[in-house]
């Protein structure tokens, strides 16, 4: 069924990072409310050697209460089996969620004593979160969509767009190419699809999409233009500001402050609310991975992607439960999505690509994994578009100081920024000659792994940021406009 019952002709996904459910969400609505699985109040974890640990919220807006936790988790494929209950090393056994705490406070990438086991099990509060919690009143939340493997974040973005990880439990060590089919690439028209972005965006990581680099925008340059303009196109990826630069980063990863998220997501939906396009687009809201935060949901089996079954782990698990928000007025005010009836999954990143090639006819589905992910047709119940839907949604106000961007500027590269930087050194550059020929043998030479490239040793994103702009500027060029 082509565009989804006909309501939906574009669809814009803005992934944001590293937040459970239960700690963006979790208290969305009163704990009484039978159909919503949020946080009860009294979840607890056990503290090794001291009391059991309780979910809390600080309810403050100050920098510090709005950057918890504070330092960052842990988030590896070892850290999350045992923030599971599972056995550390090779993910077995059923998830009891009961080794959060226990996880944070044996991290040793800061000062021993700097993490604190509370700041492992804290929330926040519609009132500290009044854009997403707003939205997701309004139109719907779902509180059964589960990162799609028990994994850091480049796994999980990989299969948001490739629906599989490719064997990749961690970021690191990197194995470029990466050089798995993606989503956009399933696109006829190469037209109808963009990727707007901040600083770095993590899919030029796909060797597949580096032909179509003319489809990669700056966010803060073109996305609310392209917008108000009604030239978003069929499929509409954005990527949030990873590194801080002459602003703070706006992806809520821990430490960042969730409320430059907040902006961001309050930027998208304006921009979509008031476009000629509006009553026909679906706006996806998520969360990559979990980040290493408290939830309490246990995450379900799930069906291996492909048969390379890596060891010791087979992707045959989700991830931690993660905040997913719909946004459509063909969407009734106060829905809270479930599967649909008969689905024996729950939603994951490859619902996506699932709802993607149902509403655009992309063929066949691409991993055993989005063969049998539920799509999002069924949170489409109207008949008709409302017309009460919020014109905008309004931030909290919060000014960033200079010493607050200058300490966020020095402060080590966390793993995934690490990462990130690692990615802008493996990026093709292109010569006057012909640009396919140039990324085509660039490829070849990853595959043979010939003239590895250097990546500079960077610590910190005062020094990493150049060195990303610049590999950027060698690959784009004059193309980003």
């Amino acid at each position: 069924m082509e565009n989804l019952s006909g309501k939906i002709e574009h669809i814009v996904v803005l992934m944001m990072e590293n937040r459970s459910f239960d700690s963006i969400l979790g208290q969305l609505y009163p704990p009484d409310n039978p159909g919503f699985n949020g946080l009860k109040g009294n979840e607890t974890n056990p503290l090794h050697g001291g009391a059991d640990v309780k979910v809390w919220s600080s309810k403050k807006f100050d920098q510090k209460s709005m950057s918890i936790p504070d330092p960052d988790p842990g988030e590896l494929w070892t850290d999350i089996n045992m923030q599971l209950g599972l056995d550390k090393t090779t993910g077995s056994g059923a998830p009891a969620m009961n080794g959060f705490v226990n996880n944070y406070v044996q991290q040793t990438a800061e000062a021993p004593g700097s993490y604190v086991p509370e700041a492992i099990m804290h929330y926040y509060t519609p009132e500290q979160l009044p854009v997403i919690s707003t939205l997701a009143k309004q139109f719907a939340v779902c509180d059964n969509w589960f990162a799609s493997a028990p994994c850091q974040t480049w796994p999980n973005r990989f299969f948001l767009h490739c629906a599989t990880a490719e064997g990749y439990q961690n970021n690191s060590p990197a194995h470029f190419p990466y050089l798995m089919e993606t989503v956009f690439n399933r696109f006829d028209n190469p037209d109808s699809w963009k990727i707007y972005f901040h600083d770095f965006p993590q899919t030029l990581t796909l060797s597949r999409l580096w032909p179509h680099f003319n489809r990669f925008k700056l966010f803060e340059e073109e996305f609310a233009k392209d917008t108000s303009a009604g030239k978003l196109p069929s499929y509409t990826f954005i990527e949030p500001r990873y590194f801080p630069d002459v602003k703070l980063p706006n992806d809520q990863h821990p430490p960042h402050h969730v409320g430059m998220g907040e902006d961001l997501i309050a930027e998208v939906y304006n921009a979509i609310r008031n476009a000629p396009t509006w009553e026909k687009t679906l706006l996806i809201i998520i969360y990559d991975e979990h980040g290493g935060i408290y939830d309490h949901v246990p995450p379900p089996a799930a069906v291996p992607p492909d048969n390379s079954h890596s060891q010791p782990f087979g992707f045959d698990r989700y991830g931690v439960r993660v905040p997913a928000v719909l946004i459509s007025p063909y969407i009734k005010a106060g829905t809270i999505l479930k599967p649909p009836q008969g689905s024996a999954y729950p939603f994951d990143h490859t619902s996506v690509i699932a709802t993607l090639r149902r509403c655009f006819s992309l063929g066949a589905p691409i991993s055993h994994r989005d063969a049998v992910a539920p799509d999002l047709e069924s949170v489409l119940n109207l008949d008709a578009p409302r017309n009460d839907c919020p014109e905008k949604v309004v931030p909290l106000p919060y000014v960033v100081s200079a010493t607050e961007l200058e300490k966020a500027l020095h402060a080590p590269l966390n793993d995934f920024q690490k990462a990130m930087h690692e990615a802008a050194a493996h990026l093709p550059v292109l010569g006057k000659g012909n640009i396919f020929d140039d990324i085509e043998n660039h490829i070849e030479n990853l595959v043979k792994k010939i003239k590895k490239p250097d990546v500079p040793d960077n610590k910190t994103p005062a020094t990493a940021i150049p060195f990303i702009k610049e590999q950027l500027g060698a690959f784009l060029g004059n193309i980003r406009k």
